[in-house]
C-alpha cells in the first residue's frame, strides 16, 4: 500500500515539523519580565510578535516586557492629511502577549492563540508582584 500526500498535507507536515512553538506547563510558568534586554533579545522579540502577527511589521518599546509582563500590540489606524482616521473606528482588537518564565527559560504566549514561542536570547526574572511558586 502507497501513501501520498496531497499537497495540503504535506504543507501541513511541513509546518507542524518546523512551527516555533514549544510545549510548556501551563501550572508551572509564572509571570515574568526581561533582565537586561539586548539589541539581539528585542530583535527576537520583534520577530516573534511579527510572526504571531502573520508577517505584520511591528515596532516595540526599547523597554517591552522590562517592567511588566504583559505586552499589548494595537494596530495602527491609517488617517489622512487631517488626523482624521480613514476607516472610521478601529473594529480590530488589539493582541495581548504574555512573559513568563519556566525552567530558566523565557516563553512569550499569544493570549489569542495560546501559542507559546521560546525566546532563547533573552534572561527573564520573575515579574513584580508575581508568586515565585
Amino acid at each position: 500500500m502507497i501513501l501520498r500526500l496531497g499537497p495540503s498535507m504535506f504543507c501541513a507536515s511541513v509546518l507542524a515539523l518546523t512551527c516555533a512553538c514549544e510545549i510548556l506547563p501551563a501550572s508551572e510558568a509564572r509571570p515574568a519580565v526581561l533582565t537586561n534586554p539586548t539589541a539581539q533579545t528585542r530583535a527576537e522579540l520583534s520577530r516573534v510578535v511579527s510572526e504571531a502577527l502573520h508577517g505584520a511589521p511591528v515596532r516595540l518599546a526599547e523597554d517591552a516586557l522590562a517592567h511588566d509582563s504583559v505586552l499589548i500590540i494595537g494596530r495602527v489606524q491609517a488617517r489622512d492629511a487631517a488626523g482624521l482616521p480613514l476607516n472610521g473606528r478601529e473594529l480590530d482588537k488589539p493582541q495581548h502577549f504574555r512573559l513568563v518564565e519556566h525552567a530558566a527559560r523565557c516563553f512569550l504566549i499569544q493570549e489569542s492563540t495560546g501559542k507559546r514561542w521560546r525566546l532563547r536570547s533573552a534572561t527573564c526574572a520573575p515579574a513584580p508582584g508575581s508568586a515565585s511558586g
